[in-house]
């Protein structure tokens, strides 16, 4: 757990403390993942490496992130999103930073995100075009039910 902007808000990986309607409502208001099924964002959170972000005050949650991982070789970071009031704080920052220096995940060579709109902030943490995006392919199953998951 990691206290930021002057204690008001904190970072925990405890995931009995995520408050899963909450995230549903982040996600509901994503380009990404507005059409994604509750089961399937709850199968999400179950196995992968979730981070919450908690005003101290109130405990309330106004942040989440998801990293997918074996926790050896591979990082996927994924639907990382603030509450709308909760924006143009550097909380978005904050949290990348926890993710970033996890100890499960630190040590981690290999990441990788999709973003329409964020590359210039996550050019902050050295995240660039594939170098060798010929290498890369994808495999979208349609009919898996699993709508707006990318």
């Amino acid at each position: 757990m990691s206290s930021l902007a002057g204690n008001e808000f904190e970072v925990s990986t405890d995931p009995g403390r995520l408050d899963l309607d909450a995230v549903a409502g982040f996600l509901r208001n994503s380009y990404w993942a507005a059409n994604r099924p509750r089961d399937v964002i709850e199968r999400s959170i179950r196995h992968s490496r979730c981070f919450g972000l908690y005003e101290n005050t109130t405990g309330r949650q106004v942040g989440f992130a998801r990293a997918v991982t074996d926790f050896a070789t591979f990082v996927w970071l994924c639907d990382v999103v603030i509450h709308e009031a909760y924006r143009r704080r550097g909380l978005g920052k904050r949290l990348l930073d926890c993710v970033f220096a996890d100890h499960e995940l630190a040590r981690i060579r290999r990441w990788i995100l999709a973003t329409r709109d964020a590359h210039e902030l996550y050019a902050r943490y050295c995240f660039a075009p594939f170098a060798h995006p010929e290498r890369w392919l994808e495999r979208v199953n349609d009919g898996a039910g699993s709508s707006g998951s990318s």
